[in-house]
């Protein structure tokens, strides 16, 4: 595969800085204690405190990172952000640079949710403790200055896999309602491992098949691709997607998910989802995070634009 002719020549700096990295049991560790560069924002406007809530019965806490403007106006909606990493990386307060202009720009609240991550902790610990913390923000939201009834998900690749997870679950146990679900480039399918017939331009870039393998036979604790694989583990598993939010979902044409990201779309609309899908040309995974390339730039107004709109409804 040589999908380099593909990429947005605006984008191809970023595959510079930006190396990828080939994860295993070995190489996790260095790779979770990798720093990017961040680029710089404004702390100005918006407040953040750190919430340590209790986890799934028997587990440990779940920590939240919660962003609010500084002068609110009345209880405001609220967006329940799960962070990417494969399910084996991430953590919440990594996207400070991103959820501080977002929620000064929404007038929205934003919590991110620091899960328990595989191998260490497999399925079902990250799913439960996302649940957690989604129900205490719901059960505190007034003492928060959030409106409980006006809270979406939102997440990016693993984040976006757990936040359609998320709404799965909260559909299917009825104990509360989400106003949307926001997924970006969402890893959705641990049968994209196994598949047959690979996509023959997508995936050479920041998150190969390789990596894909072990990040879902890290949250699994078993091979992908086998028989009887929860959707609250692999969204795309689920056989009813009827009842679940208003859905946003963006990829990038050379990213390994674009094609179970599409059938998501396909199939969330066939069951009735009003469902609003984007796919960025010559854009591979994760090409959004960093400004510079027009089509990263595009990507943010769409999402910011949709999150907004969403926002709105929810009132």
């Amino acid at each position: 595969m040589d999908s380099l002719h593909l990429v947005d020549p605006q984008l191809r700096p970023l595959l510079d800085a930006w190396p990828m990295t080939r994860l295993n049991d070995e190489t996790l560790a260095a790779s979770r204690a990798r720093e990017f560069p961040i680029p710089p924002f404004d702390r100005r406007g918006t407040l953040l405190e750190r919430r340590s809530v209790p986890g799934p019965a028997g587990a440990p806490d779940v920590g939240l990172v919660i962003y609010r403007p500084e002068k609110p106006c009345g209880p405001l909606p609220a967006i329940f952000h799960i962070h990417g990493g494969g399910y084996v990386g991430g953590a919440a307060d990594q996207m400070e640079f991103l959820h501080r202009p977002l929620v000064k720009a929404l007038g929205c609240v934003l919590v991110s949710v620091d899960y328990r991550l595989a191998p260490e902790a497999p399925f079902p610990a990250a799913i439960e403790d996302c649940y957690a913390g989604l129900a205490w923000v719901i059960a505190h939201g007034w003492a928060l200055g959030i409106d409980p009834a006006r809270i979406g998900v939102m997440g990016e690749s693993a984040g976006g896999g757990l936040a359609a997870a998320l709404a799965l679950m909260v559909r299917d146990r009825g104990g509360y309602a989400l106003a949307f679900q926001h997924l970006i480039y969402p890893m959705l399918d641990d049968r994209t491992c196994v598949t047959a017939d690979p996509h023959p331009h997508a995936g050479q870039f920041i998150w190969p098949p390789h990596n894909n393998h072990y990040g879902w036979g890290a949250l699994l604790g078993h091979a992908p691709g086998i028989d009887g694989v929860s959707p609250y583990a692999a969204p795309a598993r689920a056989t009813d997607l009827s009842g679940l939010p208003p859905t946003y979902i963006a990829t990038g044409a050379l990213d390994l998910f674009v094609e179970e990201d599409m059938d998501y779309a396909r199939r969330l609309l066939r069951a009735g989802v009003a469902t609003e899908l984007h796919v960025y040309p010559g854009a591979f995974h994760g090409f959004d995070m960093f400004p510079g390339a027009a089509v990263a730039a595009q990507a943010v107004r769409d999402s910011r634009d949709a999150l907004a709109r969403f926002l709105r409804a929810a009132g």
